[in-house]
């Protein structure tokens, strides 16, 4: 069965960039590893190990002449030169690496978003932003 992500939460950060994840999104980790990278529109791409290892598959599996087009080879670039492979504490807490933070992370307000086979984690002020944007 496909687990899957979803839900929205709110929470802080701290001043060294620790987050606690939420239960149900430790759940669908199933261990206490994870993966986050740099994700489209300024947010972080969260997955289970075995989820990114299937991404990661599809995306070096793709036909030469798609593989490498100018968009295809920059996602490339950003994706797997930011990927990080995390390990959460006893308290399902984690620490967000600094160069992940300034890309993503305004402020000490975020939001965790289930997205089905991801999560997504967004500085609260621009995920309202984003929310404001589709609704409108």
């Amino acid at each position: 069965m496909n687990m899957a992500y979803y839900g929205e939460y709110r929470l802080s950060m701290t001043q060294g960039g620790r987050i606690a994840l939420p239960k149900k999104v430790r759940d669908e980790l199933g261990n206490t590893q994870l993966v986050i990278t740099k994700g489209e529109g300024g947010c972080l791409f969260g997955y289970d190990v075995k989820s990114w290892e299937g991404r990661v598959q599809e995306l070096l599996t793709l036909p030469l002449s798609e593989r490498d087009t100018t968009e295809n080879l920059a996602k490339r670039r950003v994706i797997f030169s930011s990927t990080i492979y995390l390990e959460t504490d006893d308290q399902g807490r984690v620490v967000l690496p600094k160069n992940l933070r300034t890309f993503a992370i305004r402020s000490k307000k975020v939001v965790i978003a289930g997205v089905g086979d991801h999560f997504e984690i967004w500085d609260l002020n621009k995920w309202e932003e984003y929310i404001n944007s589709t609704n409108s």
